[in-house]
């Protein structure tokens, strides 16, 4: 059998794994917790969420788009909740700022952009903080403000998700999984979160230039 040849992609995004998939007969990119992918390529893009939203925007005209994955951070994880109130709201513009600005750059026009939204489970019923539903309010409002339409969405529930994103024609292929998947995605998600509080607090610095 002939090895199908997969087109490089855009640069910036060297480090995102893309493999061939036998079962789509297309490449599939996947993003994973805090980053984003932008193609122009007939292609999917691949991403799992529990808390976590992802955004999927795309131009139709141009078949020009992508996906972002992040998770705000949750209070219980930092004393200072007006520090880490910044922290969330500077992370999640940074997010959704990088997707849009990306595809804008690429050729996209802001006024044809639209988007699909998806994530946001509620992974414990104790928790006092429902970081999933702080994650929805936040997407909405964001793209409420930049007057992006969201065409669909399926956010919130107990359930973690999979996400397949073909930006050339704005199809999504969505899975619910299981929520006794949920234990799992909540082990993942905390080490993410740790993650982003600890570089912040090391590093100081504002993310915007």
């Amino acid at each position: 059998m002939q090895a199908v040849a997969i087109p490089p992609p855009r640069t910036g995004f060297e480090g995102i794994p893309r493999n061939w998939d036998n079962k789509h007969s297309k490449v599939i990119a996947r993003v994973d917790p805090g980053a984003f992918y932008i193609t122009s390529h007939d292609e999917y893009i691949f991403t799992r969420l529990g808390s976590c939203v992802t955004a999927c925007i795309w131009d139709p005209l141009l078949g020009i788009g992508g996906l972002n994955h992040f998770l705000l951070p949750e209070r219980e994880l930092h004393e200072d909740w007006h520090q880490l109130t910044s922290y969330s709201s500077r992370y999640g513009n940074l997010a959704m700022e990088q997707l849009i600005n990306g595809i804008l750059t690429s050729g996209g026009q802001r006024h044809r952009l639209k988007a699909k939204i998806f994530g946001g489970a509620q992974m414990t019923k104790t928790s006092v903080l429902n970081v999933g539903q702080s994650n929805i309010e936040f997407v909405k409002n964001y793209l409420a403000l930049e007057a992006i339409p969201i065409e669909t969405e399926d956010l919130g529930g107990p359930w973690p998700r999979k996400v397949l994103f073909h930006p050339n024609s704005g199809k999504v292929l969505l899975k619910r999984m299981s929520p006794e998947r949920i234990a799992q995605m909540m082990t993942e998600e905390k080490v993410y979160l740790k993650g982003i509080v600890t570089e912040q607090e090391d590093n100081q610095v504002e993310l915007f230039d």
